[in-house]
Order: structure tokens, then C-alpha cells, then sequence
């Protein structure tokens, strides 16, 4: 078996307030958008998320997600200065024991939105 890629996509009821959200405050560009079918594709870099308005097929109250998804950087601080002040902030930038430089945001539906950098020298 061979898995090429993983693309999540999220549940909202608010396509072009997400859209908004991850192309004019974290730098996504749209790639795809089709309103009548309330579903859009995303990419920064090498990322890629869908956004979906959720199908009659599956039970959608409200945006709900139990993990977070993680974005490994090469330029936290960067994007930590560029998000902070414009969203909800879950934890702020800061170094951990397990060697990574990272901070947590969430989205506008409230989905948790991690980004992680390696530290590459380590006392």
C-alpha cells in the first residue's frame, strides 16, 4: 500500500469567512472554490487543506475536531509575528524539551492550528 498525500478538510458553515481566514491571515492561497457546491481547496507550500460546508450524509452541528493540525515551518517566528495579534491564541511562541520552537492559534471555526519549527542547536 501507498499513501501519495493527506489533505484534511474541514467542516464550516462559513466557507468564505474560512477562506478569508487562512488566505488573508496565514498566507494560503486559493487554489479552487465552487460555491455551489460549498467547497473550497487551499495550498501554502507544500500544505493543503479542503473546506467543506458538511454533506446531508454526515450528522454536522458545529466545527468540532478532537487533535490539532500541525504545520511544520522552517520560519515560526516569522509567521508567529505575522498571526498573533489577529487571532485567538491557544499558547504563545516558546521553545520545547522535545526540540521543537512552536506556538498554537485557532482558526475562526476553532479549529487548533499548530506550527512547529525544529531547533536545530539544542543546550
Amino acid at each position: 500500500m501507498k499513501i501519495n498525500s493527506l489533505t484534511p478538510m474541514i467542516y464550516t458553515n462559513d466557507i468564505k469567512g474560512t477562506i478569508d481566514f487562512y488566505v488573508k491571515t496565514i498566507g494560503f492561497e486559493c487554489l479552487t472554490k465552487e460555491p455551489e457546491w460549498g467547497w473550497a481547496k487551499l495550498r501554502l507550500d507544500q500544505a493543503e487543506i479542503m473546506i467543506s460546508k458538511p454533506n446531508d450524509h454526515i450528522p454536522f452541528e458545529k466545527p468540532s475536531f478532537t487533535g490539532s493540525f500541525y504545520l511544520h515551518t522552517e520560519n515560526v517566528d516569522e509567521i508567529w509575528g505575522k498571526v498573533y495579534k489577529k487571532t485567538k491564541v491557544c499558547y504563545p511562541i516558546e521553545n520545547f524539551d522535545y526540540g521543537m520552537r512552536e506556538f498554537a492559534i485557532y482558526d475562526n471555526n476553532g479549529y487548533l492550528l499548530q506550527f512547529g519549527q525544529e531547533i536545530k542547536e539544542r543546550n
